[in-house]
C-alpha cells in the first residue's frame, strides 16, 4: 500500500540528475511484517533485440522445417518449470537468475562497477504533471531512461503508475471520460516510444491499483472503467477488466518487444481471492507477475518513522532467516508460488528494499532489513518457486539506498554474478 500523494505534492521527490529527470516514488503493496505467508556474467547486452526469443518445432508433415514464434507465444508454449528461462532469453539475457536495481541515476552504480540485468524507473501521473511533460518533446523521458539502461548494460523497466493521480486508492478517474483519456493517450505513448527504442523492456502495470479495484468490486469485468475511448481498443468493454486487456494488447501491437506484468496487490484481506481476481483480469496472458516483498526497510516500519513515511499498523516486519517463526522467508515464497502456479508466468520481485542486517531495530537511516543478504544468498530458492528475477530499489526516498548500505548491494550481486543460479 502507497502513502505518497501525486505529482507534485510532498511524498515525491524529484532530481535532476545528469540531465535525467528521476522519479523516486513510495513503493509497492503488501509482504507486511504481520503476513504468513550457472551461466555466463550479467555483462550481457540487452541489445539482444529479442533474438532468444523465437522457438522452433517441426512443421507439419515437412520433415523438419521450423516455426518461429515470438517470445510472448514462446512463454505461453514453454512448460511452466521453464518460462523464466524463455522470459530471460527473450530480453537478450543470459539463462540465470536476473538481479536488477531502481529508482536510482547511472552514477552510483557505474561508480560501484555494478553491472545490472534491469534498471527500472517509475512513470508517473495523468494531466499536465505527467511523465510525458518531463523532458522534451514529450515523453523523451522513456528514451533516456532506455538510454541509460543501455549505457549500463541493463534491460530498462518501466513501473507505470498512472492510475494514483488523485491519490493513493482514488479510483474516481476511471469513470472520467476526461481523466481515462489523458491516461490513454500516455499509455499509447510509451508504447510508441518502446517501439522506438527497438529493444527488449519491461512494463510493470499499476502497482497497487488492482488491489484497490478488487476492493471495490470483487469482478473486474463488471466494474466500469472507460476504455473504448482509446482507438486501439474500440472493441474492448468499458470495465477494468477491458483497461487491463488494453493495456496488454497495446504492448502487443505497438511495442512487440515489451514484456508486460501485473503486480498483485498483496493486500493480506485479499489474499484468498487475489489469484482469482487477477485471472479475470487476464494476468494469466501477460509475459510474468510482479511479486512484492515490502516497500520500506523493516527498521523504518519499527521505528514508525514519518520522515520515511513508515507509519502503517502491523508488526514483526523484520523476517527470520532460519524460518523457524513467523514471519519468515520460507512464508513468503509459499506465497509467491501460489502466484506463480495460479497465474502460471515467471516471478519477478520488485522495488525490494535496501537495507542492512542488524540485531536491533534502527533509528534511523540507513534502517535495518535483511531481504538483500537472503534473496542474494538463497538465488536457487527465488528460482524454485517461480523467479525470473529481482530488482531492488528503495520505496520512499528516506529509505537505504546502495549509496548508504555499506556496500552491501555491490558485495552480495558481485558474488553472486560470479556464481550465478541457472534458470530451468
Amino acid at each position: 500500500m502507497r502513502t505518497t500523494s501525486p505529482l507534485p505534492l510532498p511524498g515525491w521527490r524529484v532530481l535532476a540528475l545528469s540531465g535525467l529527470l528521476l522519479i523516486s516514488a513510495c513503493g509497492g503493496g503488501g509482504g507486511g511484517g504481520s503476513s504468513s505467508s550457472s551461466s555466463s556474467s550479467s555483462s550481457s547486452s540487452s541489445s539482444g533485440a529479442g533474438a532468444g526469443a523465437s522457438s522452433s518445432s517441426g512443421g507439419s508433415g515437412t520433415g523438419g522445417s521450423s516455426v518461429v514464434v515470438d517470445g510472448h507465444t514462446a512463454i505461453q508454449q514453454a512448460a511452466l518449470s521453464q518460462r523464466a528461462g524463455v522470459l530471460a532469453k527473450a530480453l537478450g539475457r543470459s539463462q540465470r537468475l536476473l538481479v536488477g536495481l531502481g529508482t536510482v541515476d547511472i552514477a552510483p552504480i557505474q561508480a560501484q562497477g555494478l553491472l545490472p540485468d534491469i534498471y527500472d524507473q517509475y512513470l508517473v501521473g495523468v494531466g499536465p504533471s505527467s511523465w510525458p511533460s518531463w523532458n522534451s518533446p514529450s515523453g523523451a523521458y522513456v528514451k533516456l531512461v532506455a538510454q541509460r539502461a543501455d549505457q549500463i548494460g541493463a534491460v530498462p523497466m518501466f513501473t507505470l503508475y498512472q492510475m494514483a493521480t488523485r491519490g493513493d486508492g482514488v479510483l474516481t478517474g476511471l469513470a472520467d471520460t476526461n481523466y481515462m483519456t489523458d491516461y490513454w493517450n500516455n499509455a499509447r505513448l510509451l508504447f510508441q516510444q518502446l517501439a522506438s527504442y527497438g529493444k527488449p523492456a519491461l512494463v510493470n502495470l499499476e502497482p497497487d491499483f488492482w488491489g484497490y479495484a478488487q476492493r471495490v468490486n470483487a469482478d473486474p469485468t463488471q466494474m466500469l472503467a472507460y476504455v473504448n475511448i482509446n482507438p486501439d481498443c474500440a472493441s474492448l468493454p468499458n470495465t477494468v477488466a477491458g483497461m487491463a486487456a488494453c493495456l496488454v494488447q497495446s504492448a502487443r501491437q505497438m511495442a512487440p518487444q515489451a514484456y508486460v506484468g501485473f503486480p498483485p496487490s498483496l493486500f493480506e484481506d485479499l489474499r484468498p481471492t487475489e489469484v482469482a481476481y487477477m485471472k479475470k483480469l487476464g494476468a494469466d496472458q501477460a509475459d510474468f507477475v510482479v511479486m512484492q516483498t515490502l516497500d520500506r526497510d523493516a527498521g523504518c516500519f519499527e521505528a514508525r518513522s514519518l520522515a520515511g513515511e513508515c507509519t502503517r499498523a502491523g508488526k514483526n516486519w523484520y523476517w527470520d532467516e532460519s524460518n523457524t517463526t513467523s514471519p519468515n522467508f520460507n512464508e513468503h515464497f509459499a506465497l509467491a508460488n501460489g502466484y506463480f502456479q495460479g497465474l502460471g508466468r515467471p516471478l519477478l520481485w520488485w522495488q525490494t528494499p535496501l537495507g542492512v542486517p542488524a540485531a536491533s531495530p534502527s533509528t534511523n537511516s540507513p534502517w535495518r532489513d535483511n531481504r538483500v543478504r537472503y534473496f542474494m544468498t538463497h538465488t536457487a530458492q527465488l528460482v524454485a518457486n517461480g523467479g525470473v528475477g529481482v530488482v531492488f530499489s528503495p520505496g520512499q526516498s528516506a529509505q537505504t539506498t546502495i549509496q548508504t548500505d555499506g556496500g552491501q548491494f555491490q558485495s552480495h550481486a558481485k558474488a553472486y554474478w560470479a556464481s550465478p543460479t541457472t534458470l530451468p
